[in-house]
């Protein structure tokens, strides 16, 4: 690679100094937000949970110990023990792990599908537009948890087959928002220079239409983490999704609903579990919609 000039230095340094610039500001407005650096909080420490379990964890989370048998909270068993004597606390920070494979998963795969064909409808118009976006129509009017019972009880229980059914599910938000974003983009000067200067429709997308989408995306995204792990729990609550003996949350709750009235720790521990990280990403996706839409942005 050639050397670059003097003058290419500059404006790469102060590119960088721009953005460091921006993201300072960010941080400081988002600081300001009581309620985001709350579901920021919370999020870090579901991440945290999930990444030490094998650490924070007092029990083997699949080791039962029939003995114990739902044994109340308490010094031996912070949050209790289940039906069949395994840590309640353990089997809740092993299924954090579950909780965000799932909503990465489906995350990774709904968005990127939803932002193609959003951006596609909407720079194309005309048939590509009418044929995709009533596509789309079909999948949103039919609601997401009975599409995605639908899904996984032609694909098979699994957790990897629940994420895969809730992916089919989740993209049609994200191709609507992107396709409005393209609509307001797609006639700017900006983007008219650029095909006159004889960019390809698919440079121009993917370079230039794309970036511009993706504030609302993020935001998008944010919100809808919660409703993912809403879904997987109820598919986990119906069997549908991870198989026992795994520590996923909505299953635990299921397996406590016999014991709700005597031992309600077992399953009210992974529904609080479920309330808290819902909670979270709520307030999360709140905060960065006041800072990231353009029209309800705070100057710092």
């Amino acid at each position: 690679m050639a050397d670059l000039t003097p003058e290419q230095t500059g404006a790469r340094a102060s590119l960088a100094e721009a953005r460091w610039a921006e993201f300072k500001s960010f941080a400081k407005r988002f600081g300001r937000n009581r309620l985001g650096m709350i579901g920021f909080s919370i999020t870090v420490l579901l991440v945290v949970a999930a990444a030490l379990a094998p650490w924070l964890a007092t029990h083997d989370p699949y080791l039962p110990s029939l003995t114990a048998r739902l044994t109340p909270p308490g010094a031996e068993y912070w949050l209790g023990s289940d039906e069949l004597g395994r840590d309640i606390y353990s089997r809740i920070l092993h299924g954090a792990r579950l909780t965000l494979f799932i909503v990465l998963l489906v995350i990774v795969t709904s968005a990127p599908i939803g932002l193609l064909v959003g951006i596609t409808a909407g720079y194309f118009g005309g048939w590509t537009d009418r044929i995709f976006m009533r596509i789309t129509d079909v999948f949103l009017a039919i609601p997401k948890l009975l599409l995605a019972l639908a899904f996984v009880a032609v694909l098979g229980p699994g957790i990897v087959n629940a994420a895969l059914a809730i992916t089919l599910t989740a993209w049609p938000p994200y191709a609507r928002l992107a396709r409005a974003e393209t609509l307001m983009i797609r006639n700017s000067d900006y983007v008219a220079a650029i095909r006159l200067a004889g960019a390809s429709p698919l440079r121009i997308m993917v370079r230039h239409v794309a970036p511009l989408c993706l504030s609302s995306v993020i935001v998008r995204m944010t919100f809808d983490m919660a409703g993912i792990i809403l879904i997987a729990a109820g598919l986990g609550f119906i069997g549908l999704g991870a198989q026992p003996p795994l520590p996923e949350w909505g299953a635990m709750i299921a397996t406590g609903r016999k014991f709700i009235f005597d031992q309600w720790w077992v399953a009210a521990m992974p529904g609080l579990a479920i309330f808290i990280v819902c909670l979270g990403f709520n307030l999360l996706g709140d905060a960065l919609r006041d800072l990231l839409d353009p029209h309800l942005r705070q100057r710092p």
